[in-house]
């Protein structure tokens, strides 16, 4: 019986594995929208000289909203690493201090945050460009913002009323 129990351990501890695929498929998608980042970059800058003051800042918001949506991808991506599968290294070419205190907790708080960053640069897209929305759109865009903006601080209050592990 014993050495079932070891068996079926190994293969349950051995199983965080099965995560690199979803990792390395974040990754290529980042990879994917780092190029539709470029091909946005690249057509904002052609047009530039030629866009309403608005258009201008509707697409740079956009472009901003991509770091965000990117920078996220890469802090599930090394985080989840680092907190399921095995510890990072990083040679002594990349400084890499800050895995360690990013844990499965504030992580949820750094997504939730980033969201919230998120939903607040599109809802002020919406603003910046409010004749194409109803009234009754944009307020249940303003909603939607206002529960990621209390969700977000309901787990930025859960996460330090939580007793810490370390």
């Amino acid at each position: 019986m014993k050495k079932l129990e070891a068996v079926v351990e190994y293969i349950v501890l051995g199983s965080r594995w099965l995560l690199v695929v979803f990792y390395l498929g974040l990754a290529l998608a980042l990879a994917m929208y780092g190029f539709t980042f470029l091909i946005k970059l690249k057509k904002l800058f052609l047009e530039m000289g030629t866009m309403e003051e608005t258009d201008g800042i509707l697409r740079i918001l956009s472009l901003i909203d991509a770091s965000l949506v990117a920078s996220l991808v890469v802090m599930v991506i090394i985080s989840g690493y680092e907190n399921f599968v095995s510890k990072l290294d990083g040679g002594k070419q990349v400084e890499l201090n800050w895995l360690g205190k990013i844990d499965v907790s504030s992580l949820k708080v750094k997504v939730a945050s980033t969201i919230v960053a998120i939903s607040s640069i599109h809802l002020l897209q919406v603003f910046l460009n409010s004749d194409t929305y109803t009234g009754e759109k944009m307020m249940w865009l303003t909603i939607m913002h206002m529960a990621f903006v209390v969700s977000a601080l309901m787990l930025a209050f859960i996460d330090r009323v939580m007793p810490s592990h370390d």
